[in-house]
């Protein structure tokens, strides 16, 4: 048992050395990769914060900075259309699925490559949120009719299709390469 854990250690780490080396590490920033940034506005037109995508080896990190926002916990989501028309921002279309998977990621069918972790936003009106999505790419969030960073007003549940039971959309902002 004791030489079968130490051959499986002694793989795992080969396996994490080659990675590595091979530059391949998902996440890892690159030298000249692509940013966009979109500002969240509510339907009043209030600035609540800012979601930035960044292009990084293996896949785009995703950061979100939110700030004057209702306390609380509420859904937040990559939308599929860079269009964020006030009230409701229904413009913006459903979650970026490029894949063809459910929504959440405690679904065993999920999650799509739009789903981000729930924000939390403190008694100060501020929350942060940070996600690298593996295999996504820049010209897939950038596409044709673009992209848009999606606030909802209560908490995803992460796993109902098709929006995990979020609630309205209270805050938008559309992806702008910079």
């Amino acid at each position: 048992m004791r030489i079968a854990t130490l051959a499986l250690i002694g793989a795992a780490t080969m396996g994490l050395s080659a990675c590595a080396k091979t530059g391949m590490d998902t996440g890892t920033p690159m030298a000249g990769g692509q940013r966009a940034t979109a500002t969240l506005m509510t339907a009043n037109g209030v600035d609540v914060g800012r979601a930035t995508a960044t292009e990084v080896a293996g896949g785009v990190r995703f950061t979100l900075d939110a700030k004057a926002m209702a306390p609380g916990t509420h859904g937040a989501h990559i939308h599929t259309v860079g269009r964020c028309d006030a009230p409701d921002f229904t413009t913006a279309g459903g979650h970026w699925n490029p894949t063809g998977m459910k929504h959440g990621s405690m679904n065993p069918q999920g999650p799509h490559e739009g789903d981000m972790p729930n924000l939390v936003i403190g008694t100060d009106g501020r929350g942060t949120i940070g996600m690298t999505i593996p295999g996504a790419t820049m010209a897939g969030l950038l596409d044709a009719d673009g992209a848009a960073f999606v606030v909802h007003a209560g908490p995803d549940d992460l796993m109902t299709d098709p929006a995990g039971n979020s609630g309205g959309r209270i805050a938008c902002g559309v992806f702008q390469a910079s």
